[in-house]
């Protein structure tokens, strides 16, 4: 499969999501001469290493729901009536971080990329969060990703803070003492700019306060080499600063 699903503490409901580390390419359209490079702005680049040491350090260990391709072949955070359309950046990518084409118009291609890869991952993460219910009576997505120092073409709100940590919230699925508790492990953080919202499968969105939910956007110059370059000594700190979230999370209520 397209996707790595860790085990974790079987009473923890905590689930570290991880879309968009990888730089794993496949037969998808895509224009060989710029891969290299849209890999390297659009990779939230060794957060998976941040969500693992994150699970190492934690006396929970939680779930970790890992994408192994790239945001390029599919994004598996976006829909078709995702307000990134607009840019060329719903589901199946047709443009890249600086508004360049990156493959051809091909539908039938697209819809294939979704029904191989899109659809699979969204069950299968909508499976471990009905299993964290099952298991443990909640849920608790944290998306871990992170964002460039200095705005790219394509975001579309580029105009607001661009904090150490960006956390993204949701009126029904992000509780107070969750924010809270983020706030507390990362220290300097900022809410909703410059990206918002978190993600929650469709099944329980919008409808299921069991789940919560926290988008975790960690900016670039805090863990590594932009762009595209290796990390830095902050990545440890940062994944104890996440470990400490996922150590709070299960007792929060």
């Amino acid at each position: 499969m397209a996707f790595d699903v860790l085990p974790g503490d079987s009473a923890s409901p905590v689930i570290l999501h991880v879309p968009h580390s990888s730089r794993n390419i496949i037969e998808s359209g895509l224009y060989p001469d710029i891969v290299a490079e849209e890999l390297d702005h659009l990779t939230d680049a060794h957060t998976d290493l941040i969500a693992l040491g994150a699970a190492e350090t934690a006396a929970w260990r939680p779930w970790i729901f890992m994408n192994r391709l790239s945001r390029l072949v599919v994004d598996p955070e976006r829909f078709t009536d995702d307000e990134m359309v607009r840019a060329g950046m719903g589901p199946v990518y047709t443009h890249g971080h600086a508004g360049r084409r990156l493959r051809d118009d091909d539908p039938s291609r697209d819809a294939e990329l979704l029904h191989e890869h899109f659809h699979p991952y969204a069950e299968a993460m909508t499976g471990l969060v009905d299993d964290r219910l099952a298991a443990t009576g909640r849920a608790v997505i944290l998306d871990v990703h992170s964002y460039p120092t200095a705005p790219l073409p394509y975001e579309l709100h580029a105009d607001g803070p661009r904090p150490p940590v960006c956390l993204g919230t949701h009126p029904l699925h992000t509780p107070d003492r969750l924010l809270a508790a983020a706030r507390a492990a990362f220290g300097d953080t900022g809410l909703n700019s410059p990206f918002a919202g978190c993600y929650v499968p469709l099944k329980h969105y919008d409808r299921d306060p069991a789940v919560s939910a926290l988008m975790v956007e960690i900016r670039r110059d805090q863990y590594m080499a932009e762009p595209g370059g290796p990390p830095t000594a902050g990545i440890d700190r940062l994944a104890r600063a996440l470990a400490i979230l996922v150590d709070t999370a299960p007792v929060l209520r």
